[in-house]
């Protein structure tokens, strides 16, 4: 039985859909061995009873434990998928409502910007302590990190471990569904080629049945019901070229072109503090998968989702090939971003493992929009991993967009308040 460990499992959805997929495939399904683990111990108790449940309805002979002790779940683990998020709501408050004393507005604060930075710090150390109990207890197992923000947990454990890592991220497949529902095409026929960063990933080439699909991407965006869907996005194709990887609330953030303009804010209907509302339909969530898991609603059919958790465990349990985007060390896919740093790139994936698929140059201005997080990445993980706590004032005052709302005293003043904040994660600095 291959085994996977799931750590963070209390994140009932990706958890859960993670699990369905994979059971989904029969050559897998009775042939997984889950182990479950979450420091909290409600969260733990539902996921396992939700598991065992999916597994009943599924009829599938895969097993299933669940426990708190993270190196007895890595034990002879084959794949470990970590979900964690360090902190929880309180640190995420924090995060919004401390530069939004300063006038920092923010739209989800989890993988760029201020946000992004002190989420890294906090998670950075727990992605290395992961990291090191996998070489103890499971050295050839591969790390597939859905836990953001996501570029700079990956950077940090292949930088500082010897382990297999990639990330996973679902917004390269999402948008390439959405825009064959801009362009009224089959989603199937729909061909395409991506590449960048991490929720700054580019859709180069856009092609149906052999012709450029661009064109009508652009005839698209001047419909008025197709504009109002995607405002920022379609703003960015605009003005750079390709259309980006990840959702207009993520990209309002990620620059500083919309944001610190209120009616910029109003006309393209950027949803500030966003995120907040998203974990109070997490808490709803969470509730209905208790009542699933004690057998108070029945459990619904599971349909493949688009993670690529699933796809990369059967391609390398059966040696069929898949592609996948994946996030990974750049040692020269991308020829114009920096070696070293983490990219989002196409990945062949078989019973050989991972490998990425050569890229090339990006265009120039997508290349420089990415390099500016690229630059407030590696500080935040030099930071982390050397302890240098200059670093962390370096990349907040190079974030494009407190650069372009807050004053280098403003930025100071808001980097110590969230430090202090999160003391209680960050007395490793």
């Amino acid at each position: 039985m291959a085994k996977v460990t799931m750590i963070g499992a209390g994140s009932v959805v990706f958890a859960n859909n993670i699990l369905g997929d994979l059971l989904t495939y029969p050559e897998l399904k009775d042939n997984l061995e889950f182990s479950l683990v979450d420091s909290d111990p409600k969260r733990l108790e539902v996921s396992e009873g939700y598991a065992r449940r999916r597994l009943e309805y599924e009829g599938s002979k895969a097993k299933v434990t669940a426990t708190a002790d993270l190196g007895e779940a890595l034990k002879g683990a084959d794949y470990v998928i970590n979900m964690v998020q360090v902190g929880g709501f309180k640190a995420t408050l924090a995060d919004f409502n401390i530069p939004a004393k300063y006038g920092l507005k923010q739209t989800i604060a989890d993988t760029h910007g201020i946000g992004g930075i002190f989420r890294a710090l906090r998670t950075i150390p727990v992605v290395l302590n992961i990291c090191e109990k996998i070489e103890k207890h499971c050295p050839e197992a591969l790390l597939i990190n859905y836990s953001n923000p996501m570029a700079m947990n990956v950077w940090a454990a292949y930088r500082a471990s010897s382990v297999r890592t990639i990330g996973l991220c679902h917004s390269i497949q999402l948008t390439a569904a959405m825009l064959a529902n801009y362009m009224d095409i089959p989603v199937n026929e729909l061909r395409y080629r991506a590449a960048g960063i991490n929720h700054i990933c580019w859709f180069l080439e856009l092609s149906h049945r052999g012709h450029d699909a661009y064109p009508l991407l652009f005839e698209a965006m001047n419909d008025p019901l197709t504009y109002s869907s995607d405002r920022v996005r379609f703003e960015i194709m605009r003005h750079f070229g390709c259309f980006v990887s990840e959702s207009s609330e993520h990209m309002a953030e990620y620059v500083p072109y919309f944001i610190p303009r209120q009616e910029l804010i109003e006309e393209l209907k950027i949803p500030i503090n966003e995120y907040l509302r998203r974990c109070k339909e997490q808490d709803i969530e969470f509730e209905k998968t208790g009542e699933i898991a004690d057998g108070k609603r029945d459990i619904p059919q599971h349909f493949r989702t688009f993670e690529y958790a699933a796809p990369i465990i059967k391609a390398m349990e059966t040696n069929q090939p898949a592609l996948i985007y994946g996030n990974l060390e750049n040692n020269g896919v991308i020829t114009n971003l920096p070696y070293g740093c983490c990219v989002e790139v196409p990945c062949l994936v078989d019973g050989s493992g991972i490998s990425p698929v050569h890229v090339g140059e990006l265009p120039p201005q997508l290349a420089a929009l990415n390099n500016i997080h690229i630059n407030v990445q590696e500080l935040t993980v030099k930071a982390a991993l050397e302890k240098r706590s200059d670093y962390i004032y370096y990349a907040c005052r190079l974030d494009p967009l407190a650069s372009a709302v807050l004053s280098l005293k403003q930025i100071n003043s808001m980097a110590e308040e969230l430090w202090a904040a999160h003391s209680v994660h960050l007395g490793y600095l």
